[in-house]
């Protein structure tokens, strides 16, 4: 049997010849994975430069200097965690979004394996919360109520998520010691010369805020480590953050789940798409060769 096909008029093409326009890179997929990347390339910048602002702001405030000692005082400082998040962000959406512009496949492997290591490292994190929630309970309790509750009056940003977080989940200090939790720092300190001694912040206070005047009352929480967990109870929420978001956490676990796996089929698809233009564009390249 012949090994061409013969068209009208006697010529011929051999199969495996195309259209010279032909390519097997799908601008379909090329542009998905461009549109993805750009939306997060945006959202990158963004998030680096409010937290490049806030940390200016806090260089202004502390004379030019912010403590950053140890790795914990880059953890809670949440402008710096803004900075690396967002550098983090944008150079991998840069990565995918030239990497499918130029049709580079150096890049679309970087981007591919990072949003693997991504995936890897938030699915090890899930595993260890939802297998050992007691392990991971303590592990916070150790690790960071003494540094957080030390730390809640050297960091403006740090002490505003705290309060957020103890109005927003009806909770004061973080490990099973709640409210007493504050006594480890030293304004709270009943030893303190401070005007808040044996006092709690005012997020703590069930009634916080006046009703009529709509003020917040500081001085709420003032006093009230010297009371038993039953008369403090009248006052302020007595119960520890970690235990209490642990309790959220279990009331709402389908919830979570239901969005962590969204998330995780979303990373898949996006580095399946990742691998397909890649293999497209060695098709390609080997067809050129």
């Amino acid at each position: 049997m012949s090994n061409h096909r013969y068209h009208g008029g006697g010529s011929y093409m051999h199969p495996r010849m195309y259209p010279h326009h032909f390519t097997y890179v799908s601008s379909c997929v090329k542009y998905l994975i461009f549109l993805l990347n750009f939306l997060f390339w945006l959202f990158g910048g963004l998030l680096m430069a409010i937290g490049i602002y806030a940390f200016m702001d806090k260089l202004k405030d502390g004379n030019g200097w912010v403590r950053l000692e140890t790795i914990y005082d880059v953890i809670f400082n949440i402008s710096l965690v803004m900075i690396i998040a967002g550098i983090v962000i944008f150079v991998v959406s840069f990565a995918g979004c030239l990497g499918a512009l130029r049709e580079n496949t150096c890049l679309l492997k970087f981007y591919s394996m990072c949003l693997l290591v991504f995936f890897l490292m938030e699915m090890a994190i899930a595993i260890i919360c939802f297998v050992f929630p007691q392990n991971m309970n303590s592990f916070l309790e150790l690790q960071f109520t003494d540094k957080i509750i030390h730390s809640y009056r050297d960091d403006s940003d740090l002490q505003n998520f705290i309060d957020f977080a103890q109005q927003e989940f009806k909770c004061c200090g973080l490990s099973n010691a709640g409210y007493q939790d504050w006594s480890k720092n030293e304004y709270f300190n009943c030893s303190s010369p401070s005007v808040e001694k044996c006092g709690v912040p005012y997020s703590c206070c069930i009634n916080a805020t006046d009703i009529s005047s709509g003020l917040v009352n500081i001085m709420c929480g003032y006093g009230v480590q010297e009371h038993s967990v039953a008369a403090a109870s009248k006052r302020i929420w007595t119960s520890g953050c970690i235990e209490i978001v642990r309790v959220w956490a279990e009331r709402n676990l389908y919830v979570i789940a239901g969005v962590a796996l969204g998330i995780a089929l979303l990373q898949l698809f996006v580095i399946y798409l990742a691998k397909t233009l890649e293999g497209q564009i060695e098709m390609q390249k080997s067809r050129w060769s």
